[in-house]
């Protein structure tokens, strides 16, 4: 949900949806009111939170706390701290991995006790970031509302009031966004006069704002609701009303590059790395990292899509997939050369199927058979092996 993460899942629904959300283009410029942040976008100072209240109207921060059951993110004490410090309501997000209700609690047990390291505050809200197409978007809308309940209700254990944040297109679709509940994400063809998922608590139109003294994109939010703000009329008030009016106008000129066009495509390519590659659990900079790939390594990829800012391809694994970024939207090829035929592997001592099978993937069957071999014929140091 931060700008690393490219939505992949908020598609926009195209110029029908768009007849039915859109108001009249003369209506009030969307607001900055809430803005979201993780490790992705390092370390943010107090003065930078104090410029987004001042200038752009931010009243709300909702920090990245954690994801799956091993990722803590290192920034979220340092945001927690500074967001206050300059008088913003502070809350959090767990990206979410589970596909079941055990995974489910044990997710929100470890976001919970993270939260609690990073001194959120009790009483914030530390919502579901549900967005995972490899993960909650093969699942049932009943299967997704068990596992979502059974975080929320664990979460509120550790203090915190509960919510979802997810995509319009899932948004009950995939999973039941109730009235009145729900942080929901599109991103409109042009922004200049939308004014989207009034029902809900928050609108995230945007995850490419920018602020005048902080590097880089920001996703922000427009809210409908106290939620976000301590249950409470938002107290934050601006220094510069006149600064804020200008930067929302011009935040609203930008148009947003349209995430339905980001489709997963079939390919069948083997790539030699160019340089060292992060191989992750999904096609975001915000997924879990599986092993890092050193330049050299040649990977046998099935589809591939542009989205994020990055064009990612999947490697078929023996217990699943991995992704890797092949390069920038910008240089789609940039950390890889593609063409090669066959990738093969020098044998060296110590090594077995099972080891030269894991570095590459491979179930050890399938290794041996495309070696004419079964998993019982003896390899020798020196020999080479078809591994792509």
């Amino acid at each position: 949900m931060n700008n690393h993460k490219l939505k992949a899942l908020i598609l926009t629904e195209g110029a029908i949806f768009m007849a039915f959300l859109m108001v009249n283009v003369t209506s009030q410029a969307a607001r900055m009111d809430m803005v979201d942040v993780s490790n992705n976008n390092g370390y943010m100072s107090t003065a930078e939170y104090t410029s987004m209240r001042n200038e752009f109207g931010v009243k709300a921060l909702t920090v990245k706390i954690s994801e799956g059951t091993t990722f803590k993110d290192g920034y979220a004490a340092s945001n927690i701290a500074n967001g206050q410090a300059a008088g913003l309501y502070v809350n959090g997000y767990h990206f979410a991995h589970y596909k079941t209700k055990a995974q489910a609690i044990a997710e929100a047990d470890f976001a919970g006790q993270a939260a609690k390291v990073a001194r959120l505050p009790v009483g914030a809200v530390l919502a579901t970031d549900v967005e995972s197409a490899e993960e909650q978007g093969i699942l049932s809308q009943a299967t997704n509302d068990r596992n979502n309940a059974a975080f929320m209700r664990e979460i509120q254990k550790f203090g915190y009031r509960a919510d979802i944040y997810t995509s319009g297109s899932w948004a009950n679709n995939k999973m039941t966004i109730k009235g009145k509940t729900g942080w929901v994400a599109g991103y409109p063809y042009v922004m200049s006069g939308q004014k989207w998922y009034t029902n809900n608590n928050a609108w995230q139109w945007s995850g490419s704002a920018r602020f005048r003294i902080s590097y880089g994109g920001f996703d922000v939010s427009q809210l409908y609701t106290d939620y976000y703000t301590a249950g409470q009329k938002s107290t934050v008030k601006p220094t510069d009303k006149d600064a804020v009016k200008a930067n929302n106008q011009e935040a609203n000129k930008n148009t947003s590059k349209l995430s339905t066009s980001a489709k997963w495509v079939k390919e069948s390519k083997i790539y030699t790395l160019k340089t060292a590659v992060k191989l992750r659990i999904g096609a975001s900079t915000s997924s879990s990292v599986i092993t890092t790939l050193p330049a050299g390594t040649t990977v046998k990829t099935d589809q591939a899509i542009i989205q994020g800012g990055y064009r990612w391809a999947r490697q078929p694994r023996f217990n699943g997939y991995g992704y890797l970024a092949t390069g920038p939207a910008s240089n789609t090829l940039e950390y890889v050369n593609s063409g090669a035929t066959h990738m093969y592997y020098t044998v060296k001592s110590g090594d077995s199927w099972w080891s030269i099978a894991q570095r590459n993937g491979l179930s050890m069957t399938t290794l041996a058979s495309q070696n004419g071999k079964t998993i019982y014929t003896t390899i020798y140091p020196g020999q080479r092996l078809v591994v792509r």
